[in-house]
């Protein structure tokens, strides 16, 4: 396989490219294609860049030329597409950007993979589901009803990705993801943003009261299920992943103060004086939570990691100074 991993620089990317890495398939090529924006950074991938079989090629998805030239260069049969704008924060602030990226760069990515021909997973969030109650689950039939501009443009991507596989025939999977965790996150994210807090002593921000619910997910896990569906997935089916593992915005905090204070043998007490409650985001989702039945019944994947030792990994990685 010679695959191209859009947004391999990202925070999920990287962890992608490490767990290709790990699998030893030493006959693969991997070339990671970013445009290296504040999210994305190389200096993660350096030790694996030094291999045979990872290149870099510095890019943007929306750019017609640089895409086609990689593909048609390095001899591309395969794509994971990552590459995407990520935060709901900047979707509220800064919409143009996700439009641009989310949307048209999907666009420009399917039409290469028309053009070449070549193999497409589609990397998505369970956020294009919407927001659920206190009880409740999304399926792969739930309905789309994203609420921000981040989820709006990441539904239309996925439909993008569907009309392509219907029309023109294209070879396609889709995964949508609850919230991922661990290490290489950029610092603008619930739990890597409160990491940083509480090692500079600062105030930690949690919107509302804290009582939102998210599906927590660690990265490792969640790049083990995109290889499955990579490899053994039905063409043209999509596939939920979650970690079965739902937490409330204000437990997650209260979790890394502990965690930090046993890392610095102090009180937690100590950290969870800095939390701060701050106005709500706008049109906040109250709760998402993934059924992955058809993921673990048809491919046997099921997530690997307790969220008790994932979340100790993921702030001992912040605490060197990885950050």
């Amino acid at each position: 396989m010679n695959i191209l991993i859009t947004g391999g620089a990202g925070f999920i990317g990287t962890n992608f490219c490490y767990y290709l890495d790990s699998l030893n398939r030493t006959d693969d090529y991997y070339v990671i294609f970013d445009k290296l924006t504040y999210a994305g950074n190389k200096e993660y991938l350096e030790p694996l860049l030094k291999k045979d079989n990872f290149d870099f090629c510095f890019g943007d998805i929306c750019k017609y030329p640089e895409l086609k030239k990689v593909i048609r260069d390095l001899k591309i049969d395969t794509v994971v597409h990552f590459a995407a704008e990520s935060h709901v924060d900047n979707s509220i602030a800064h919409p143009d950007h996700f439009i641009e990226t989310n949307i048209k760069g999907t666009f420009r990515v399917l039409e290469e993979v028309k053009d070449y021909k070549l193999r497409l997973h589609h990397v998505s969030t369970d956020e294009v589901y919407g927001s659920l109650g206190k009880k409740g689950y999304f399926y792969e039939k739930t309905p789309y009803d994203p609420k921000s501009p981040y989820s709006a443009s990441k539904a239309s991507s996925d439909h993008l990705v569907r009309a392509y596989g219907h029309t023109y025939g294209i070879k396609y999977t889709i995964s949508n993801c609850s919230n991922n965790y661990g290490p290489y996150q950029h610092r603008e994210k619930l739990i890597p943003l409160t990491i940083n807090r509480i090692l500079n002593n600062k105030p930690i921000p949690v919107y509302g009261k804290g009582d939102n619910v998210r599906d927590w997910l660690y990265v490792e896990d969640h790049c083990s299920a995109i290889w499955k569906i990579l490899t053994e997935g039905k063409l043209g089916e999509t596939y939920n992943i979650g970690g079965n593992c739902e937490k409330n915005n204000l437990e997650i905090v209260n979790t890394l103060c502990a965690e930090v204070a046993i890392c610095r043998n102090e009180s937690p007490n100590k950290y969870k004086s800095l939390i701060t409650f701050v106005e709500d985001r706008k049109g906040h989702d109250f709760r998402y939570a993934i059924n992955c039945d058809k993921l673990k019944g048809a491919l046997k994947w099921a997530p690997r990691t307790e969220f008790k030792d994932g979340i100790k990994q993921t702030v001992e990685w912040y605490m060197r100074g990885l950050k």
